[in-house]
């Protein structure tokens, strides 16, 4: 009769062995691996095992292991420690922290200076008296960001990219959370937009809208792009960058350390390489990258002004006798409506290069289109050294130019019926 009780006895967690639990409580969110420390004594005793906090810690803090035995704490500890600091940018952190530690892992390296100009992380305070100041919530994952490092110093280069072009400049810093305060908008055309960058050259920032109003959705981040064509100053256009800070920031970030970014002269520039624009003649590659520049930009009048670089290579493999030097180029410019113009000149930027094996020459050049996209594509002339009546052509791969998605201010729409 004993051992019939004792085979239908109820299950009860605290009849349960450990192991088995302590692997479902390693698929439970911290949320709930914290509850369960009110279900139940046994439940208690289980949800406080340290080596069960070691995922969170590294899911949301990115917390490695060096880390933790440098501050020689437990996990548990260690989450609750950050949680009280930062707890309340818990689904921002991880992806915010990443991108600011990719990106300086990158640019140490590479670009110092600009490394050594970033400032400390704000203090909650100071980001609730920035809001106090504004009259307006700043977003979580602008907070999160500002937490880690409060902007850069004014300096250039610009963390936030550079251009040039030859008589074009503009360079752009990450603004601290003070000084961005000081630029925060309320007039007509950009209310409520807090600036994120700026160009001491070009007087250029890029905003993002703390609260929706004009047209615009809460959070996100764009150019402004006054309406030349309206009378009304109101009317303000915008070039769309980024949904939210996130997107605009780790985007950013992405094209930095995955190289899509070229690093020169100790700087950020921001052209766009497309991996397949890339054409081989002979002995000599050609490739280009490309970058849309909205100061120089308009909706109305309808005027979208690209830049583009081309890096003209010859193999270090190619015969010495190979060497040659450009004499001409054509281009074949078509925009989206498909109208066609044909340029041809001597030389590229008033320059007559020679490349010999293993040299690289690069320029930059720029176009506009009276459409939001286009295409350019053509050739090159060149003639051998060695034997100055031999002339051949280099194909320049078709490379496409595309504006970002833009939206009409809200006050040169017509008035609803």
């Amino acid at each position: 009769m004993a051992a019939v009780e004792a085979e239908t006895a109820p299950l009860t967690l605290e009849s349960l062995p450990t192991d088995p639990l302590l692997l479902i409580l390693s698929f439970v969110d911290y949320r709930d691996l914290i509850s369960c420390g009110y279900v139940s004594r046994r439940l208690s005793q289980l949800s406080t095992h340290d080596p069960l906090w070691r995922r969170h810690c590294k899911k949301y803090w990115l917390i490695s292991e060096e880390e933790k035995s440098r501050k020689n704490q437990c996990w548990k500890s260690l989450f609750i420690d950050t949680y009280s600091d930062v707890g309340r940018y818990i689904d921002h952190y991880a992806a915010i922290k990443k991108a600011w530690d990719d990106l300086k892992k990158y640019l140490e390296p590479r670009c110092p200076r600009m490394v050594l100009s970033l400032k400390d992380g704000a203090r909650e305070e100071d980001l609730d008296a920035v809001e106090a100041q504004i009259g307006c919530k700043l977003p979580d994952d602008y907070r999160c960001s500002y937490r880690i490092h409060n902007g850069q110093k004014l300096v250039v280069p610009g963390l936030l990219g550079s251009m040039a072009l030859s008589n074009h400049y503009r360079s752009e810093d990450l603004l601290d959370v003070d000084t961005a305060a000081g630029g925060f908008q309320q007039r007509q055309g950009l209310k409520y937009c807090l600036p994120l960058t700026f160009c001491i050259h070009t007087g250029l920032s890029q905003y993002i809208a703390v609260e929706a109003a004009e047209g615009r959705n809460k959070n996100e981040v764009f150019y402004q792009c006054p309406d030349q064509m309206a009378r009304n100053p109101a009317a303000i256009d915008m070039f769309i960058i980024g949904a939210t800070f996130t997107d605009w920031f780790t985007s950013y970030v992405n094209n930095v350390v995955s190289g899509g970014f070229p690093i020169i002269r100790d700087q950020i520039f921001r052209y766009i390489h497309d991996p397949e624009c890339v054409a081989t003649t002979g002995d000599i590659t050609v490739s280009v990258s490309t970058s849309f520049l909205p100061e120089l930009s308009s909706v109305h009048p309808p005027h979208y002004f690209f830049t583009y670089r081309i890096r003209i290579e010859m193999s270090r493999d190619a015969l010495p006798e190979k060497a040659c030097q450009l004499d001409s180029r054509y281009w074949r410019i078509t925009n989206a409506k498909g109208d066609v113009e044909e340029v041809q000149g001597p030389g590229v930027v008033g320059e007559f290069p020679i490349i010999s094996p293993g040299r690289i020459y690069e320029y930059t050049s720029c176009t506009t289109f009276s459409t939001t996209s286009g295409y350019m594509e053509g050739y090159y002339t060149f003639h051998f050294l060695y034997f100055k009546d031999k002339v051949f052509n280099v194909a320049i791969p078709r490379f496409h130019m595309a504006c970002p998605t833009f939206r009409v201010s809200i006050a040169r729409l017509p008035p609803k019926c």
